[in-house]
């Protein structure tokens, strides 16, 4: 944990309790890690107890329930006391235990258990900041569950055109970068038993026979086209001969150099086009594809412009 810009504004706040200084405290408060005191957690075992009784920090299994120490004020209501360091604690006012969490969860936890807590109080020895129950709902809404994202429902022939395009434009590029020269041989060797892993990567446990291709689905053809450059062409079945679907890629690996280079055949609404990836991932669509057939030496130029 490091509040050091937190415990930095909360001084500014101390010294001029503006309503803008107690904003920026909770600007910088919302992203935090703080400390809760607590009693010790039950059903804990030996171990993580004794490491607990020592004094060193545990990591606590989701089932433990915490009960957090809370400070009854004059009125008899109930504030839950956080900290941004332990340094904030004066001796004698130690917890049993003190429990690191995100300040959004101890908001959570107080939401969850509304009517027990009046009010938090940061480093109530110290700076002494109370955050009143109002100031804990808005700062419920800003930390809420992100929206959840919507549910597109695609038929099963889209499903399979998603999925190839993944192993096409990302899986098996991303195999090659990673392995290189010695990927490619296994690209050669294996051909399409191994094209076909990367399609089973992306369907769930359950649905694996349901794989729309094959391994014969597949031709790779390697071609030493000079002495430097080796070129690969890999194509895809016949069904991926539609828009926005890559129908063929080439890798090419340059021996002088060591570099590999991977490029796609792709069906688009302007017609078909070379795509190139880089080592990074990143796509883009390049070129016109020639009409005449001489997709090799459009590649060819393309590997050695760069």
């Amino acid at each position: 944990m490091d509040n050091t810009q937190l415990e930095a504004v909360l001084e500014e706040y101390v010294q001029d309790r503006r309503k803008e200084k107690y904003v920026a405290v909770m600007e910088v408060l919302e992203k935090a890690m703080i400390l809760v005191p607590a009693m010790p957690p039950q059903g804990l075992d030996e171990e993580t107890e004794k490491l607990m009784k020592e004094g060193r920090q545990i990591k606590l299994p989701p089932e433990a329930k915490v009960v957090p120490c809370l400070l009854r004020k004059e009125t008899g209501e109930q504030a839950l006391p956080i900290f941004t360091s332990a340094a904030q604690i004066p001796q004698d006012k130690k917890s049993p235990a003190l429990m690191a969490m995100p300040f959004g969860s101890c908001v959570s936890m107080i939401m969850a258990n509304k009517g027990q807590v009046e009010t938090v109080v940061l480093n109530p020895f110290t700076h002494n900041m109370v955050l009143p129950q109002e100031i804990l709902d808005v700062a419920a809404k800003r930390l809420g569950a992100p929206k959840q994202p919507k549910t597109i429902r695609v038929t099963e022939k889209q499903f399979q055109q998603l999925v190839h395009n993944r192993v096409t434009l990302h899986l098996l590029p991303k195999y090659l970068f990673e392995n290189k020269e010695e990927g490619l041989k296994h690209l050669q060797h294996e051909e399409g038993e191994l094209i076909l892993r990367f399609y089973r990567e992306c369907y769930p446990e359950d649905r694996k026979s349901a794989v729309a291709v094959r391994q014969g689905d597949f031709s790779v053809m390697a071609l030493n086209v000079t002495e430097d450059m080796q070129i690969t062409r890999i194509d895809m079945p016949d069904e991926s001969a539609k828009n926005g679907i890559c129908y063929r890629a080439y890798a090419v690996w340059l021996r002088e150099t060591k570099e590999l280079r991977y490029y796609t055949l792709e069906k688009t609404e302007q017609g078909n086009q070379i795509g190139q990836i880089g080592p990074d991932g990143k796509h883009e669509l390049v070129e016109q594809a020639p009409d005449n057939g001489a997709e090799i030496e459009a590649v060819m130029g393309l590997a050695a412009r760069i």
